[in-house]
């Protein structure tokens, strides 16, 4: 079994890798305005707002998909 030193160090860089993906996304949302793209529902009431991008999440998974794809099989050789 791995040592607790390399299992935190792991954590430490998959917190580091998931702040800045959530940086990122934040920018890039706030740069483009995913709530402009087409298919995305928007429903607004009294007092709130529900904003459900489709579309965006369909890019955004395979994008997501393709780069993990690139990243573990060149990571294999």
């Amino acid at each position: 079994m791995q040592d607790l030193q390399t299992i935190g160090r792991w954590l430490m860089i998959a917190g580091v890798g998931l702040a800045a993906i959530g940086a990122l996304v934040w920018l890039v949302g706030r740069l483009t305005g995913w709530q402009n793209l087409p298919g995305t529902i928007k429903v607004e009431t009294n007092g709130w707002t529900c904003i459900l991008p489709l579309l965006g999440s369909i890019v955004l998974s395979v994008l997501l998909t393709i780069l993990l794809n690139v990243i573990f099989r060149g990571s294999n050789r």
